[in-house]
């Protein structure tokens, strides 16, 4: 099954070896914060990951945060707490809040269909006469595929003198600059629409919308447009107006001119090259641009949400985000509590051990951030480091073994 990031290769070669590692303890934090600080420094000197910050948090409070490492291996600048980066596709679980905003707001109804909204045609070709409702969109049932084109036409660079760079031909993903990029509409349209210069049935799954779960980063990035058509107000904005600021995340932004640029983390590949700063023309399904600190109150919103305290959103509206949409799936023989495609809430992951996030993987990034709804604490681990079999042995998993040992 596909995982909810769209990682190097590396990643998903390794991916397994951790989820067999991690699970969530009992509410008594049995190994002390000063103890799990000291682990976390000597994992961090092991150095093939550059830098990492690590974050626990009940929904009232921080019990712990912490950067380690370098944002900048060059100037040796520390990984703080303030050291910004993108957050890949945990980024998602924004555009469930937004629906459900729009929803409250009257905009728009989970259980419309797309083309009600949109101002191009969307439908599954195999399957014309059954509409693609923004729910199917926010459950990953709307049956439509990422293909090949998603890396070839997402990702573009901020200085296209970076492209002459011997890196880029390594990182996985096909890089335009912004003189060559398309809008996020354009992208849609040519991607999805019958007219679009990218259209294939082949974009879709064969299967009838609502019926089969297959991850889809284009579906939730059309998700977002949806918003965009239903409220009239740019995705970025209205996310800004209903989340980030009410939070106080005045760190974050989806743009590079939104943030503190020099408090940016550089980001690397797995062997240590500096990767040239990048954005996403679907920006929604993977480009939020954070720092530790505001991440950590986010979860906490998040938990406080679940519990029926949230104030970004009435209680039946964080009821609907975190109520599990799909026929649960047959518990396997180990599971895990990074498995977050066990099953789906709105843009939310289950896993089969019952916690409850995202994950997120892209070039020189690594997101986890999850919580317990059992013991009451919450974690993210974001890297600046792409993956591979030597950093996850040697370093991810020590990582989640000193938390598992925190939060037992």
């Amino acid at each position: 099954m596909k995982l909810s990031f769209r990682p190097s290769q590396a990643f998903t070669s390794f991916t397994a070896i951790l989820f067999t590692i991690f699970v969530f303890g009992q509410k008594d934090l049995g190994l002390s914060m000063v103890k799990l600080e000291s682990e976390l420094s000597k994992i961090s000197e092991i150095g093939l990951i550059k830098g990492y910050g690590v974050i626990i948090v009940s929904k009232d409070s921080t019990l712990f945060a912490k950067g380690y490492g370098y944002s900048d291996v060059q100037n040796q600048s520390p990984y703080t707490l303030n050291s910004i980066q993108n957050i890949a596709s945990v980024s998602k679980t924004l555009i469930g809040i937004a629906l459900l905003k729009a929803q409250e707001m009257g905009k728009l109804q989970l259980d419309d269909a797309i083309n009600d909204h949109l101002d191009f045609k969307v439908t599954n070709p195999y399957h014309p006469k059954k509409p693609i409702l923004i729910r199917h969109l926010a459950t990953h049932t709307g049956t439509i595929l990422d293909t090949d084109l998603y890396d070839e036409k997402a990702y573009y660079v901020i200085n296209a003198e970076d492209l002459k760079l011997p890196v880029v031909k390594n990182i996985g993903e096909t890089l335009h600059t912004l003189e060559t990029k398309v809008s996020m509409e354009t992208y849609l349209k040519n991607f999805l629409s019958e007219e679009g210069v990218w259209y294939k049935k082949k974009n879709f799954l064969k299967k009838r919308p609502g019926t089969t779960y297959e991850y889809s980063n284009v579906g939730a990035t059309l998700a977002a447009y949806v918003l965009e058509k239903a409220t009239g107000i740019p995705y970025d904005e209205f996310t800004r107006r209903h989340v980030l600021e009410p939070l106080g995340m005045k760190a974050s932004g989806w743009t590079f001119d939104t943030i503190d640029q020099s408090k940016h983390s550089k980001l690397y590949t797995d062997t240590g090259e500096e990767i040239p700063r990048y954005a996403l023309v679907t920006y929604p399904d993977g480009g939020l641009l954070t720092d530790l600190h505001d991440f950590g109150t986010y979860l906490s919103e998040l938990m406080k949400g679940y519990h029926g305290e949230g104030t970004l959103l009435d209680k039946g509206s964080y009821q609907e985000i975190f109520r599990q949409q799909l026929p649960a799936k047959k518990v396997p023989k180990k599971p895990n509590s990074y498995d977050d495609e066990f099953n789906s809430g709105i843009f939310m992951g289950f896993s089969p051990k019952g916690t409850i996030g995202h994950t997120g993987g892209d070039p020189g990034i690594s997101t986890f951030m999850f919580f317990n709804p059992k013991t009451g604490l919450g974690h993210i681990v974001m890297l600046n480091t792409s993956l591979s079999e030597a950093s996850i042995n040697q370093q991810l998993i020590p990582i989640f073994k000193a938390l598992q040992k925190a939060l037992n």
